[in-house]
C-alpha cells in the first residue's frame, strides 16, 4: 500500500535561505542523485502504490552515522569549526527519524517529499560549540577548507563544507510532535538520556 524511499536534504543544494518541502531542487551532480533517486520509484506511482520520500537530514546517534564519528575527536578535544562554520546544518534525532518515517507509512496524507528534519537548523559553528558543551570538551580545532579539500577532495564540499537550512513544513503542517526539536535536547538526550527542563 506504500513505499517509503528515502531521499536526503542534500536534493536542495548548498543554500542559506530556509527550504520547504516543496523547495526548489538544486542542478550540482549530488542533488541530481537525488532527483534520479526519487524517480526511481515512478514505476510505484503508476501501480498505485502511494510513495513517499522523507529527504533526511544528518542523523544524530551516538551509535554511529555523523555523530558517532565526531564523538571521539570533540572528547580529545579535537572539535570545532569546519571551514566557515557558516554552512547549515540540517538534522534530525534518530528517535524522531524513525517516528517521522512511521508516520509517513501509516498516514495516508503523506504522498511525494517531505524534509524528514528538526524544525532548529543550525550553522555548523553552533552545532561544534553545542556538542562541546553537552560533552564538557573545548571546541578550539578547527579543520580550514583548504585542509578538509586536502583529506576528502572533492566530497568536502557536499560533505563538510556545504549545507541547507530545510524546514520540515509538512511534519509542521501535520503537527508533529517532536521529542527533541531542539539541539542541545536533542544532544543531551542522545549523550546523558536525559532533557533539561525548560
Amino acid at each position: 500500500k506504500v513505499l517509503v524511499s528515502a531521499s536526503a536534504v542534500g536534493i536542495y543544494g548548498d543554500r542559506d535561505e530556509p527550504v520547504d518541502d516543496d523547495g526548489p531542487v538544486d542542478d550540482s551532480w549530488l542533488a541530481q542523485v537525488a532527483v534520479d533517486w526519487e524517480s526511481a520509484a515512478d514505476a510505484a506511482r503508476d501501480a498505485g502504490i502511494r510513495v513517499t520520500h522523507p529527504r533526511i537530514g544528518i542523523v544524530l546517534t551516538p551509535k554511529g552515522g555523523a555523530l558517532g564519528k565526531m564523538l571521539t575527536p570533540f572528547k580529545l578535544g579535537l572539535g570545532g569549526v569546519v571551514g566557515s562554520g557558516t554552512q547549515m546544518m540540517s538534522w534530525i534525532g534518530i528517535d524522531d527519524l524513525i517516528a517521522t518515517i512511521h508516520r509517513s507509512m501509516v498516514d495516508a496524507s503523506f504522498v511525494g517529499a517531505f524534509n524528514a528534519t528538526a524544525p532548529t537548523p543550525v550553522p555548523q559553528r553552533t552545532f561544534a560549540k553545542t556538542l562541546g558543551e553537552v560533552i564538557g570538551r573545548p571546541t578550539v580545532a578547527p579543520l580550514p577548507a583548504m585542509a578538509a579539500r586536502g583529506v576528502f577532495g572533492r566530497l568536502a564540499g557536499p560533505l563538510l563544507l556545504e549545507g541547507v537550512a530545510a524546514r520540515p513544513s509538512g511534519l509542521l503542517d501535520r503537527r508533529f510532535r517532536f521529542e527533541a526539536a531542539e539541539l542541545e535536547s536533542c544532544l543531551r538526550l542522545l549523550l546523558h538520556g536525559t532533557i533539561p527542563s525548560a
